[in-house]
């Protein structure tokens, strides 16, 4: 079985990613240019805070664990 990832580009609003060891929900996306000239995705969490991804980077997605 293969684990579902996504392209850091091709992340939207509202995909769950599994990062450092939880589930975050994507708030909104932009793109930004490194100092090298290397294209960016900033994420903005549901839950709070951002993250910078390199372009390229394949994240994890999915649905996020039910809660009781």
């Amino acid at each position: 079985m293969t684990t579902p990832t996504k392209v850091a580009a091709l992340v939207g609003p509202g995909d769950h990613i599994g990062y450092e060891g939880q589930w975050r929900t994507v708030k909104s996306t932009r793109t930004d240019i490194g100092a090298m000239g290397g294209l960016f995705v900033v994420v903005a969490w549901e839950e709070g805070g951002t993250e910078r991804f390199r372009a390229g980077d394949e994240l994890l997605v999915g649905a996020p664990p039910a809660t009781a």
